[in-house]
């Protein structure tokens, strides 16, 4: 890339309908998982008018009433409002779930993946100059999270009345000399009750959401456009508006379009899938190269097969930044971390019920949600070994 370039990524709010299928997914998971810690998930969710549709294959030694678990978390989003056409009291579920096919159940038995396709894992040190710095991820992304979370907040906090659960966040981030310089656009659409409160709830929004939200990014100014609901009343949404459907929002769950994409989504999978695994352990190999000096913008790419145990393909990409070869760097990954399914479900001990709180505002960079592959606990041996 070059030095001056300018980048937008969007986040969406918990009440967005592929998002309430991706919370489904992972309620429905984590409720499994809770009692059976060796469970094999996949569960995929579609939301419309009046429906929530679950598919997708579970293999447990437990029961969980789905119903109840779908109608208490659409209760917690805010589909708790009857005749809107989409709420946790009327809403119809068919739940069509089957169990995990031998064959697959028998290659994951084995200590194999359980299934293939490359995982991705993206972290920059862009941020670090900033104020309130984005924890090696990129500033568009990561800013784009803290407005939704603050949309999502001022709502169930009755800061800013009259708003529904629906809603979206877009911005801008112009770049100076590869470092983010300025918020030239913000964009946000919030649901809302009355038509005629535009002008007031737009002034509040602004106020009470994109201000306190943005202030420590040192990046909003007098010139930053702010635009807010600015095709006018948004007053129908939610899945009666716009069907959902679980792995919808990748690029929103991982780095925006700063960086390429794994081969999967992440919701409603237990970790034996690579799609989840794999993706954590890579974004924990480029944070820590990233941590530890080693580059200042870096991609990890893992490939893995179905029943195979380590990756077929191992690749960093540095983007012309890095203090060693991309190959030097890829032997240091190999020798300081087991690459393998099952060391990455031990080492960040994923057999817990931990998702359901990831499953909106992104998969990485997230401080508040301790995730253990956030931890910097490669960088001393990387630059050690680096020496």
């Amino acid at each position: 890339m070059s030095g001056s370039r300018t980048l937008a990524a969007e986040s969406v709010c918990t009440g967005n309908p592929h998002k309430v299928a991706d919370a489904l997914a992972d309620a429905v998971l984590d409720t499994i998982l809770e009692r059976d810690r060796f469970a094999r998930v996949n569960c995929k969710v579609l939301v419309s008018t009046g429906l929530v549709m679950l598919a997708g294959e579970v293999t447990c030694e437990t029961w969980v009433d789905v119903n109840a678990v779908v109608r208490k978390r659409l209760r917690e989003i805010g589909y708790d409002e009857p005749g809107t056409g989409f709420d946790a009291g009327s809403c119809a579920i068919m739940n069509i779930l089957e169990e995990q096919s031998e064959e697959l159940g028998l290659a994951v038995d084995r200590r194999g993946a359980g299934d293939q396709g490359t995982a991705v894992g993206y972290a920059t040190d862009e941020g670090e100059s900033l104020p309130g710095k984005t924890a090696l991820m990129p500033a568009p992304v990561f800013y784009a999270h803290q407005l939704a979370r603050h949309l999502c907040h001022a709502r169930a906090e009755g800061r800013v009345q009259g708003l529904r659960p629906d809603g979206k966040v877009l911005l801008s981030v112009r770049y100076a000399d590869d470092r983010p310089a300025h918020l030239d656009t913000v964009v946000v659409f919030a649901q809302h009750r009355d038509p005629a409160a535009l002008p007031e709830l737009q002034a509040r929004l602004r106020r009470e959401v994109v201000e306190p939200a943005l202030a420590q990014s040192g990046l909003l100014s007098g010139d930053s456009r702010v635009l807010i609901n600015p095709a006018g009343p948004f007053t129908r949404g939610g899945p009666p508006v716009d069907a959902g459907f679980t792995g919808m929002l990748t690029a929103v769950d991982a780095y925006g379009p700063a960086a390429r994409q794994s081969s999967g989504c992440f919701s409603g999978k237990d970790p034996t899938k690579p799609d989840r695994s794999g993706s954590y352990l890579a974004r924990h190999l480029a944070k820590n190269l990233v941590a530890a000096g080693l580059a200042r913008r870096c991609e990890v790419s893992l490939t893995y097969v179905t029943g195979q145990e380590q990756p077929i393909l191992l690749q960093v990409d540095e983007f012309g930044t890095g203090k060693l070869p991309p190959e030097r760097l890829e032997t240091l990954l190999r020798d300081h971390c087991d690459l393998g399914i099952p060391a990455i479900i031990e080492n960040f001990d994923l057999r817990r019920p931990i998702y359901s709180p990831l499953s909106c505002f992104g998969q990485f960079g997230r401080p508040e949600a301790e995730a253990p592959w956030e931890r910097l606990s490669l960088v001393e041996a990387l630059a050690r070994s680096a020496r």
